[in-house]
């Protein structure tokens, strides 16, 4: 039985897509299981509720023998760790009442480095691969850069005035990586019943490139200029209060940010084993354009 989490969420819903072509069941946890299709529904089990919960946890458990786990967004969190480990408390209980034997689960690059003590979200989602670890469980973090995928929340911006912006240097070359990539490395974990232990899984796309890479790459796929913009720490954060989220973890994204421009997610080399296929150029076309060009229908 494998128990995958957040099976409507971005990385989530596509690890299922990959486990539903295995013959292993399948019991997800989903808030609201109207958001899973009809099709879907008849093939998987579902524990309806928050995989925060420990009566939800404990019932999604309960004969498993891999989970898929991820920490969904919480904006309003008191503290970055309240967000990730806090929430995590119950399925490590979980892990343990029900001698679950493999999780795999969605982290971030950095562990080891000067930057990852005081990386915001990126230290919160390192203590939480070791809360998880420490369970006994054999256990897998998929470790992640910024996601290509992060950019769609700019497509409004890159639509409109042809720029995107985030507070880093545009010439700091770094690895970065898309969610379908991450979902498949996730989804081989947990279909493969051979591997045991504590490790973590780079997931490092086949280049690294600077921002301003990715803007001149974006304006030779979407036939238009499309620049780059360093934006301040200060503004991002009063951006993200205004949106609603609570200052610690506004504080956290910023502090996640300004590790990744002192090189939170350099220091990884890239191996034959983290170099994932999808490149940023063709995620552009497969993706980006696609979505923007649908931006350009809907408002027309």
């Amino acid at each position: 039985m494998i128990v995958i989490t957040t099976p409507t969420g971005d990385i989530g819903h596509q690890v299922l897509e990959h486990v539903l072509r295995g013959a292993e069941p399948i019991r997800v946890i989903e808030r609201d299981p109207s958001q899973i299709s009809t099709a879907v529904r008849g093939r998987v089990e579902v524990i309806e509720g928050s995989h925060g919960n420990a009566d939800v946890v404990n019932r999604a458990f309960a004969g498993a023998d891999a989970v898929f786990w991820v920490v969904p967004p919480d904006p309003r969190a008191k503290s970055v760790e309240a967000a990730y480990v806090d929430f995590t408390r119950p399925a490590c209980d979980a892990f343990k009442k029900h001698k679950v034997k493999r999780v795999v689960g969605i982290s971030a690059l950095g562990r080891g480095t000067p930057a990852a003590t005081h990386a915001g979200i990126v230290t919160a989602s390192l203590k939480m691969d070791d809360f998880i670890a420490n369970t006994g469980v054999y256990y897998r973090a998929v470790t992640n850069p910024s996601f290509m995928d992060n950019l769609l929340r700019q497509v409004e911006l890159i639509k409109n005035q042809g720029m995107f912006s985030l507070p880093i240097s545009g010439d700091l070359k770094q690895p970065s990586a898309c969610t379908r990539d991450i979902a498949a490395t996730a989804a081989k974990l947990l279909l493969d019943h051979t591997w045991n232990g504590v490790a973590s899984a780079p997931v490092l796309g086949p280049e690294d490139l600077s921002y301003n890479d990715m803007a001149k790459i974006m304006s030779e796929v979407l036939g238009k200029p499309i620049l780059f913009q360093q934006s301040s720490a200060e503004s991002l954060k009063a951006r993200l209060i205004a949106l609603g989220m609570s200052e610690a973890m506004a504080q956290g994204h910023v502090d996640m940010w300004t590790a990744y421009g002192e090189g939170l997610d350099t220091a990884e080399r890239r191996t034959p084993q983290s170099t994932t296929p999808t490149s940023f150029r063709q995620w552009c076309g497969e993706v980006l354009k696609p979505r923007l060009l649908a931006e350009r229908k809907a408002a027309s």
